[in-house]
């Protein structure tokens, strides 16, 4: 054999392995497409029942909104009337505040009469002599009416 002839032998192996992992490759291939196609053979089956799912889903939804809305109109005149008995609290406290506004204003009024005159220790004197003098008569007569009692 001549040198030519190797040559052409080695080349005929070498294509001969070439086809063998080609082949090996396009069947890996032929077994992925098999697996689309039965993928894509199932696919509109399943489109259609996620499609039924999601028909139903929004006709769940749309009972569930008109049931809620239902309710929200029924709860409506309450909502009316929490408010109503907010305004009516509201209006009320604002008239305490004015009241007391006012008591607040003239006692501090009262006060300052009192502290510009300075009064306060004056009147204060004057109570005191007077709860003593009260409560001296009272002492003298319990104890006249104690030795009444005794010489009966």
């Amino acid at each position: 054999m001549t040198l030519v002839g190797i040559g052409v032998l080695l080349i005929g192996m070498a294509f001969i392995i070439l086809a063998i992992f080609i082949g090996h490759a396009l069947n890996n291939l032929a077994g992925v497409l098999s697996g689309i196609d039965k993928t894509v053979q199932q696919l509109p089956k399943q489109l259609d029942n996620v499609f039924k799912e999601t028909g139903n889903m929004i006709s769940e939804s749309n009972n569930t909104l008109v049931d809620v809305n239902d309710k929200l109109h029924q709860l409506s005149p309450l909502f009316y009337i929490v408010g109503d008995v907010g305004n009516a609290t509201r209006k009320f406290s604002s008239s305490l505040v004015d009241v007391t506004d006012s008591v607040k204003t003239k006692t501090d009024d009262g006060n300052d009469v009192a502290d510009s005159n300075k009064l306060g220790g004056l009147y204060g004197s004057f109570a005191l002599g007077y709860y003593w003098l009260k409560k001296r008569q009272e002492m003298k007569k319990a104890k006249g009416e104690f030795t009444d009692g005794n010489q009966s």
